[in-house]
Order: structure tokens, then C-alpha cells, then sequence
């Protein structure tokens, strides 16, 4: 199950998910799968400062991440896109890289130049993180723009209909996070706007305070100071009409759910992923049975 799911996480963040968020949320939380992105050692480079996941919280459950002392939080848009972060050095811009498993990804300067300015007026070393993201007009936008990051020709992601978005840089600027990120005035930044436009799931809360947010200290995988609040998707019935089995690329042969179609957003779903003989026996999964399927 672990090597599946990191696979899961790769296709994730190369835009080609083989399963969807909720799924590998259930998967991740039954077996203690922590691990965030992949590792792609063909590719590597070193984020300038680490680019941590953030923390899980659901309308509806009893869930307080951040405590009651806090003096100011912030809430931002989480646009669903494609992470990347910008490494400048005395405002020259000399990496762009995908998120890759938080501490390392591939280096896309090639394309981002593209989208965003390659000089700023900042002075030695910094990092801004933000979502490449497309307009929800766009099926499958986040596919979409994830997609363009892998893109071979420059001239076709020049085609592609994507933005840069920042939500973070490093290091701070001023004691709060806040104006910090306001003073990036030739980025577009998640506090300039409520984004509706672009794919979102969810929101973030944010201490503000630089201090406070340092103080609450981080876990190995995300910050304690900010986490993102979401809907648990609803599902949508329909029937199992039969099961086949695929071999992937990495040989190994997996159960696919055939599915009587149906519609979620903005996608005609058909096929399912059922993982494995175990998954589909504790299902108690039949031929002709109702089966709900979240996106």
C-alpha cells in the first residue's frame, strides 16, 4: 500500500492523479502514510527553505488546531494548483522549482520566467512560494495547469492559460506575514484578491505574527501555525457495471472499477480505482451493486 500510495503522490504533483484527494486522504490516514510529494532524483534541486504541507482541518469536526492565544490569524484562499517555489539571489531569479517531496523538486526557471518578473529589487537570498493555477473555465484546470509545468516546448506552455500566485516568502521582511507579502507589489499574492475565478479547496488560517508562528514550531511535515479548513467532498451514487485488471508502468497489476457514467463537476467519471483484491473484499464490492464515488 505505502508504494502505492507514493506513486499516488507523484501523479498527484505531476497533474495526473491515478486517485482522488479524499481517497488518498483514507488511504494515507489507515496505513500512517506521512510522506509529502515524491522524490525524483533524475531531477532534483534543494528548495531554498523547505516547502511544508499544511495541516487538515473539516467543517463540521471537532478540530482547533491553533490555540487561543493567538493575537491576529488570517484567512486566504487555497487555490488548487500546482506549488512552486522562486529562488532569487540579490534579485537575479536562479531557480523555480516544483514541489516535489517538500525539500527538493525539478527546476522549471525555463518556463516561470514566462509568468513571472526573472528580477526583483530584494537583496541576497530569497524565496517566494506560490500555485501556478487556470481558470475554472478551463476543464480540468488543475490537471491543466500542473500539466503545463511538464511540458517539454517552452513556446507551448507559452500557450498555456496559467498564472503565478504567491502566498509566502522568506525570509520575512517585516514582523508580520501579512506585510510581508504585500510589500512583493510585482506579484500577484493570495491577499490581493478572493481568486474566485480559480480552482479552490478551501481556505487557510494563518498566524500573522512572525514571532508567534516560529514559536508554535513545525512538525516534520507541516507548520503549527496555519492549517487549511475543507468540505469533505459529497459523494455521487452510481452502479459497478464490472471489474478489470491493468498493468501500470511499473508492472504492477491493479482491480479498475467500470463504471456506469456520471457526472462531478466539471469531469464524466467511468472508471475507479479499486487498489487491490483486499479493497474490493472489504468493500463487499458486487457486480450491479450502488457504489459512491467522491472526486
Amino acid at each position: 500500500m505505502r508504494e502505492f500510495l507514493t506513486k499516488a503522490a507523484k501523479a498527484y504533483y505531476e497533474g495526473t492523479p491515478i486517485i482522488s484527494d479524499a481517497e488518498f486522504d483514507i488511504l494515507a490516514k489507515e496505513i500512517g502514510f506521512n510522506e509529502v510529494g515524491y522524490t525524483d532524483l533524475e531531477y532534483e534541486f534543494k528548495h531554498l527553505y523547505p516547502m511544508y504541507s499544511l495541516q487538515k482541518a473539516f467543517v463540521g469536526e471537532n478540530f482547533s488546531p491553533l490555540p487561543p492565544t493567538i493575537s491576529d490569524t488570517l484567512v486566504t484562499p487555497k487555490l488548487d494548483g500546482a506549488a512552486v517555489s522562486l529562488g532569487y539571489y540579490d534579485g537575479e531569479l536562479v531557480l523555480a522549482l516544483t514541489r516535489g517531496d517538500g525539500k527538493k523538486g525539478r527546476n522549471i526557471a525555463s518556463k516561470m520566467q514566462h509568468l513571472i518578473p526573472t528580477r526583483i529589487p530584494n537583496k541576497g537570498i530569497v524565496q517566494i512560494t506560490g500555485e501556478v493555477v487556470a481558470k475554472k473555465s478551463i476543464p480540468n484546470a488543475r490537471n491543466y495547469a500542473a500539466g503545463a509545468l511538464n511540458l517539454k516546448s517552452q513556446e507551448d506552455f507559452k500557450q498555456r492559460e496559467v498564472r503565478f500566485i504567491a502566498y509566502d516568502v522568506q525570509p520575512k521582511t517585516t514582523e508580520y506575514w501579512s506585510t510581508s507579502l504585500a510589500e512583493l507589489v510585482y506579484f500577484d499574492t493570495v491577499l490581493d484578491s478572493k481568486w474566485e475565478e480559480y480552482p479552490q479547496d478551501g481556505v487557510v488560517f494563518r498566524v500573522d505574527s512572525v514571532a508567534e508562528f516560529e514559536e508554535l514550531g513545525y512538525t516534520a511535515h507541516h507548520p503549527r501555525g496555519a492549517f487549511a479548513l475543507k468540505e469533505r467532498a459529497e459523494g455521487v451514487e452510481t452502479t459497478l457495471l464490472d471489474v478489470v485488471w491493468q498493468t501500470g508502468k511499473s508492472g504492477v497489476i491493479s482491480p479498475v472499477a467500470i463504471l456506469d457514467p456520471i457526472k462531478i463537476g466539471e469531469a464524466v467519471i467511468t472508471r475507479a480505482t479499486l487498489h487491490n483484491i483486499e479493497y474490493i473484499r472489504e468493500l463487499n464490492l458486487e457486480i450491479g451493486c450502488r457504489v459512491e464515488v467522491i472526486r
